[in-house]
């Protein structure tokens, strides 16, 4: 069993530091301050005060008067202060002067004397010279740092009352008559052949509680009339510290009392290491050499408690080093602080060994704890009110068993205070309360922990959800929910006890399982109606299931214009669109040319065209994860190449699908741009305007040449449009060619195209294109020559009115089950949904014959100058459409000059006043 501790022993041979008063007493006059910084404004033939500091310590030494602390800041010069000082001004009994300078450095070779003064105490002054202390009395020198050849402190000539404490010295030296000098918990290491602590003609003095290295000399010398010193709770290494063999001109030992000196001093309680050398004894007392503390003792009676390790010994560690709780808390100059003004400490792992089972460490340093953390657990932290929980702290210290442990339930109980490192609760209300572990070691340091609880009120396991869609909130290319995605909360649930799994049946066809209530997130392939069903399942067995219906559909979004990229050509990686479903990769969340693209788009702008054809054929895109629509989104002739803007929502896995109807052919997909909830720019739908005809103005545009087309701030677009949504028309081209329309003329996107002119034929294309420079956009013609029209019917832009949800294709008209439209007739398209103010259609005119011109436009308005397709005698020939709408329907004109044709309306999205 460990001793009882004795802690009300460490007082008794304590050194009451005098220190600087906390508070000044009446009378007592103000302090001094030192400061030569450059910014500091010192002048030392001022008062001192801390806004006019002295710039020299000197300056402050001449007129400090009892009681007065001088404050000494650490200096910006390399040199520190470049000053000799010499203290001869005294204080009083209770009212020192006091130096304070907390890692002040003096200068380099500059001294520091005490000469016939009382009551001084010079603090946390760093020298690389020698400090004398002469005749003086009542002197405190504490947490210096002085490091140089010879005696880095002397004190001499019969001073009295000298303490020098917690300080890292080289080596010291009492002598002269000085009397009653303590010499406490410093860090003392002698160069080699140097006595670390001599002491001549010093009686009384009391060298407690040092850590003493030093090589071949003696480490303490006590000589001359010393008689009635101490040499107590010391750790004095001894090894040689080198190779190199010690001279042998005079008798060495780690500790040597000279016959003078041995009447009266005592030596116990001290730690000696082993001397590798074996050349240095451990004692030579009154002229005689010892080895072994036995020897000494059986022929001193001194050092009775004293330990001289064996060889190997680790006496630093903070686990094992005999000196830890072993020294004698009652020798003369104790002190309650150790060098590092750590208390004394009792380590709880070692039992107490020290004098009357004191607990005091040897040497200057004091072990103590190492509070590093606590860790929080709880054994059910989800439980009904009225059940016990069990709080248990795991700490990370030096000494666990030497803690106390605040348990605080956060209830407004009060806290649980004990030694156990566990504490049991019960709540008596429901809460969400937070519990804290607060592990308090013996000198106050405090480490905590927390963990959170959920008290339910008793009950029965009851499931509840609820179902809302998931939409991006910002256009981010990492991650992003995609179209269709809805979150599950299953915070309506009641649980008294922690669910132990929740499934999810999403209605789909899919479910999932996990081992907890969470919030699963589900991505949906195609809109509709939905059942979801949720199960849970608690650590008790019960089990509650529960179900609702949602509607799954498309959300309303702005538009993100970039410029134009490829994103697949066949003709160049082998492959091939035919009858067979072909996926085209989308480049969602990816930076492509230059544009990060948001990984939360729903819907994509596309320019798809299919070229060398091996029959007449049409196409449909759509996203992957739903059937294929009964639509189509353009026609091909066998040999022919054919364009047309697609607007589509990408599936589930960031694609969409692409199949020709029969055969097969080269299939080339170009970027253009995206719709996303939450981003982009809302829309405003004009009715069809010209705004660019070649045949009127500027001729037909060459091949390899570009035209500039002024699109904002014209034709009803305001001048901060930021894309506009318009139709190309070619006519009059004298060869295949491409037409790209991009928004700066400096930087023509490559490859991509918009339209594909053929000579002979008049053909139309839709295009979203980014406004450029001086609200222009750029067309460039790549080869033979061509006309050029240009229909605008919308805008994107801070002005813009509508946002755009898409849907599944579906078609809304088709003539050829009512009858054709004469030459110059209209027939009405109806069924876009309520509200809408806008319409995107895929047009397709069909049976044509003669050449001539579709125009989709409002109903009930009047019909613009502008077409929104170029109709071809005996050819099928689509176009993708932004019209505006009223009352849910499009009014479709056919051209006067034309013969009759039939109408095809394909409805792939529309747009809402937001």
């Amino acid at each position: 069993m460990r001793p009882i501790r004795a802690a009300t022993l460490l007082t008794a041979g304590f050194v009451m530091l005098l220190g600087v008063p906390g508070a000044a007493a009446a009378g007592t006059p103000a302090d001094l301050y030192v400061n030569n910084r450059a910014d500091a404004h010192c002048s030392d033939t001022g008062t001192g005060t801390q806004a006019v500091p002295f710039c020299t310590i000197a300056a402050a030494a001449k007129v400090v008067a009892p009681g007065q602390t001088v404050r000494i800041t650490p200096s910006d010069r390399y040199d520190g202060y470049d000053e000799n000082i010499t203290i001869d001004r005294s204080g009083e009994p209770g009212r020192p002067i006091s130096f304070i300078g907390e890692g002040v450095l003096l200068g380099w070779d500059n001294t520091l004397a005490i000469s016939g003064a009382s009551h001084v105490v010079v603090r946390g002054l760093q020298l690389d010279s020698n400090l004398r202390i002469s005749r003086a009395t009542d002197v405190e020198l504490d947490r210096m740092h002085i490091s140089t050849t010879g005696y880095s402190v002397t004190v001499a000539d019969a001073s009295k009352q000298v303490r020098v404490t917690r300080s890292a010295l080289s080596s010291i030296r009492i002598e002269g008559g000085s009397q009653h000098t303590v010499v406490g918990r410093n860090e003392i290491v002698a160069r080699r052949d140097e006595v670390s602590a001599s002491l001549v003609d010093a009686p009384d003095t009391a060298l407690t509680n040092n850590t003493i290295h030093g090589d071949c000399a003696a480490r303490v010398s006590v000589d001359g009339n010393s008689a009635g010193s101490t040499v107590s709770n010391n750790v004095i290494h001894s090894s040689s510290g080198s190779n190199v063999p010690c001279a042998t001109d005079r008798p060495r030992a780690t500790v040597a009392v000279s016959p003078s000196a041995a009447p009266g001093t005592r030596a116990d309680y001290n730690l000696i290491t082993h001397d590798y050398s074996g050349q240095v004894p451990a004692y030579r007392w009154a002229g005689a050499a010892y080895t072994t503390v036995a020897a000494f003792q059986a022929a001193t009676g001194q050092g009775a408690h004293d330990i001289v390790t064996p060889p190997g010994t680790e006496v630093d560690s903070p686990n094992t080093s005999p000196a830890i709780d072993s020294g004698d808390p009652t020798a003369p100059g104790v002190l309650p602080t150790d060098l590092s003004q750590r208390p004394v400490a009792d380590d709880p792992r070692i039992p107490n060994t020290g004098k009357n089972g004191g607990y005091i460490d040897r040497g200057a340093r004091e072990t103590q704890d190492r509070l590093m953390g606590v860790r929080l657990d709880i054994d059910q932290d989800w439980a009904p009110a009225g059940t016990a929980m069990k709080a248990t702290a795991a700490p990370d210290a030096l000494w666990p068993t030497g803690l106390t442990y605040h348990f605080d339930f956060g209830d407004g109980t009060a806290p649980v205070v004990t030694k156990a490192v566990t504490a049991e609760h019960v709540y008596r209300t429901p809460c969400s309360c937070e519990v804290q572990v607060t592990a308090v070691n013996g000198i106050g340091e405090k480490v905590s922990d927390r963990r959170s609880v959920k008290v339910t009120a008793p009950g029965q396991l009851t499931a509840g959800f609820t179902a809302t869609p998931v939409l991006p909130n910002s256009t981010s290319p990492i991650g992003g929910p995609g179209p269709l995605a809805v979150s599950v909360n299953t915070a309506g649930t009641v649980a008294p006890w922690p669910v132990d799994s929740l499934d999810v049946d999403f209605g789909d066809g899919r479910t999932e399982h996990w081992s907890h209530l969470t919030y699963p997130h589900h991505q949906y392939g195609r809109p509709g109606e939905y059942k979801i069903t949720i199960t849970v399942r608690d650590i008790k067995g019960a089990t509650s299931s529960t179900s609702r219906n949602i509607r799954v559909d498309y959300a309303p979004s702005g538009y993100v214009a970039v410029e134009p990229f490829r994103v697949l050509d066949t003709r160049t990686t082998g492959e091939f669109v035919d009858g067979n479903p072909r996926p085209v990769v989308l480049p969602v969340g990816l930076a492509m040319s230059g544009h990060p693209l948001s990984g939360g788009m729903a819907s994509v702008v596309l320019n798809v065209t299919v070229t060398d054809a091996t029959q007449g054929s049409h196409l449909t895109v759509w996203p992957t994860g739903q059937p294929r629509p009964a639509t189509s989104n353009l026609n091909i002739r066998a040999g022919a190449t054919s364009s047309n803007t697609v607007t589509v929502p990408i599936g589930p896995d960031g694609k969409v699908y692409a199949q020709l109807n029969t055969g097969r052919a080269e299939l080339i997909v170009d970027f253009v741009g995206y719709y996303q909830p939450n981003a982009g720019q809302k829309f405003s739908p004009v009715a069809p305007t010209r705004l660019a005809d070649t045949r009127t103005a500027g001729g037909p545009v060459a091949g390899g040449t570009t035209r500039t087309v002024k699109v904002a701030g014209v034709g009803g677009i305001p001048a901060d449009a930021r894309a506009v949504a318009v139709n190309l028309t070619s006519t009059e081209a004298t060869q295949n060619s491409f037409v790209v329309a991009y928004p700066d003329p400096a930087k023509r996107p490559e490859p991509a195209s918009n339209l594909n002119p053929e000579p002979g034929k008049a053909k139309s294309n839709q295009a979203i294109v980014p406004v450029g420079p001086d609200g222009t956009i750029t067309l460039y013609n790549h080869a033979g020559s061509a006309q050029l029209i240009v229909d605008a019917v919308g805008y994107y832009g801070k002005d813009g009115k509508a946002l755009y949800t898409p849907v599944v294709p579906g078609r809304l008209a088709d003539t050829r089950t009512t009858g054709m439209v004469a030459a110059g007739g209209t027939t009405t398209v109806a069924g876009v949904p309520a509200g809408a103010v806008g319409a995107v259609l895929n047009l397709t005119a069909t049976e044509s014959t003669g050449a001539g011109f579709l125009t989709a436009y409002g109903f009930g308005s009047a019909r613009p100058e502008a077409s929104s397709l170029q109709t071809l005698p005996g050819l099928t020939v689509p176009n993708h459409v932004t019209t505006p709408v009223a009352d849910g329907k499009v009014s479709v004109y056919n051209g006067q000059w034309g013969g009759p044709n039939h109408v095809i309306a394909d409805l792939l999205g529309y747009f809402t006043q937001s």
